[in-house]
């Protein structure tokens, strides 16, 4: 393999901005991107932006067909870095952690983990409920990171995009990708004692 390569899968989540988002970035890195989608995918994309399918496929490398089980990614034999799939909806979280590859994006998510490669669930919704509790842990002892996008609010954002940047930066650092101009968090600058413990609790309170 001359080029690394990178599966990202998006689904029907709400969120499709966050799949986008890392088809872009994705871009201005020395990787080679394959793409698959969700039925559902294809709808939200309609329903929550203005972005055409055209332009979502000419960011990816390579697209697969979600019902496509021969494409080159539904093989452990196919070299890649791990799979990130943004955004995760829980069906697919299920699917996922029950092993059942019953698409080629779940079947992708599998190979990435009989693999023992990097997965990486960007799951949305709100609240959850049990089943999608226990689903998040079973993807956990299998080797899987779920990964909500929780906004970085510390870091004042001050568009929405800024929002998605980070937290789809933050996802893509767990394959060792690093996002030029990524804002990181770096201290408390100046603050020592207990103006230092009051700024940090801050945070969190």
């Amino acid at each position: 393999m001359s080029r690394r390569r990178i599966i990202v899968g998006i689904s029907g989540a709400s969120g499709f901005q966050y799949g986008m988002k890392a088809l872009e970035l994705l871009r201005a890195m020395d990787l080679e991107t394959h793409l698959v989608m969700s039925k559902g995918a294809e709808l939200t994309r309609s329903l929550e932006t203005g972005i055409s399918r055209e332009d979502v496929l000419a960011c990816a490398d390579v697209v697969h067909s979600i019902s496509n089980p021969g494409a080159a990614i539904s093989s452990g034999s196919f070299a890649s870095i791990g799979m990130l799939v943004a955004p995760c909806s829980m069906r697919s979280l299920a699917a996922i952690a029950h092993s059942l590859s019953d698409n080629l994006l779940t079947r992708a998510a599998d190979v990435t983990l009989k693999e023992r490669r990097r997965l990486v669930l960007m799951a949305r919704e709100t609240p959850l409920n049990l089943g999608h509790i226990r689903n998040m842990a079973l993807v956990t002892e299998m080797g899987g990171v779920v990964f909500p996008p929780v906004p970085a609010l510390y870091q004042r954002p001050a568009t929405l995009d800024a929002l998605i940047t980070h937290s789809v930066g933050r996802a893509l650092d767990l394959f060792g990708l690093n996002v030029p101009g990524l804002v990181r968090w770096e201290g408390t600058h100046g603050a020592s004692g207990p103006a230092a413990a009051n700024a940090v609790r801050s945070l969190y309170n």
